[in-house]
């Protein structure tokens, strides 16, 4: 018989045997140490026989806190390596984010376009946020198809997804006209299946506890914006 098992998950599930080995007390340290270097060899044979360089589709999804937050964590990552940066944002706008501000000190690196009017419940406009979806996508085609720039952040447009702003196929077909080398991180919660499908890299956030929801706190500076 076959095994259809891919070679990834055995070694997950080794690595996994592991840690629950290693948790148990009853081992000697004889014991620890070498459940400890055969981890260590099947962690070095993934990274070994892993491509090197690919660029990915990154969606940060589900409604939970954190979505543009992780991934602004990678902009800065890539703007420390000198790369190239663009960030699209398409709901947050009416107000001047504060992250706009911080990166004004990487202007020769970064482009940022804040191109939304704000929540849909606050512009009561659906043609006029069509409009805006519409404008903010060509905008992010721009540096999609831009082989300077490595890395693109397009902020929310899950939710134009949602919302039927924008098309899921025409936003797929926009990113298979990427660079092979470029990055394109998604957020927003509801990001469809056939992006999630599509997607290189896909993290949910779940909402397990939130200061406005449980307590009525307000949004505050230096953590919603």
């Amino acid at each position: 018989m076959t095994n259809d098992t891919p070679k990834e998950l055995n070694q997950d599930q080794e690595i996994g045997r592991l840690i629950d080995q290693v948790m148990s007390s009853s081992l000697t340290d004889e014991q620890y140490r070498k459940k400890m270097q055969r981890r260590k060899e099947v962690q070095d044979k993934r990274i070994a026989e892993a491509v090197t360089d690919k660029g990915l589709i990154i969606v940060n999804t589900g409604n939970g806190k954190g979505k543009t937050t992780a991934a602004l964590g990678m902009v800065l990552r890539s703007l420390g390596h000198g790369y190239k940066v663009a960030i699209v944002q398409f709901i947050k706008g009416s107000w001047e984010p504060s992250e706009k501000r911080v990166f004004s000190y990487w202007e020769d690196q970064i482009e940022f376009h804040a191109m939304g009017e704000g929540f849909t419940w606050e512009t009561q406009d659906r043609d006029r946020d069509l409009d805006k979806a519409s404008a903010a996508w060509e905008k992010s085609l721009e540096y999609i198809r831009n082989p300077d720039f490595h890395l693109v952040l397009l902020d929310e447009i899950n939710i134009a997804l949602k919302m039927s702003y924008l098309e899921v196929e025409e936003v797929l077909a926009g990113l298979a006209q990427k660079p092979a080398n470029k990055h394109v991180i998604l957020t927003g919660r509801g990001a469809p299946a056939a992006l999630i499908e599509r997607a290189d890299l896909v993290t949910e956030m779940t909402l397990v506890k939130h200061p406005f929801r449980d307590q009525g706190v307000k949004a505050q500076p230096g953590i919603e914006y």
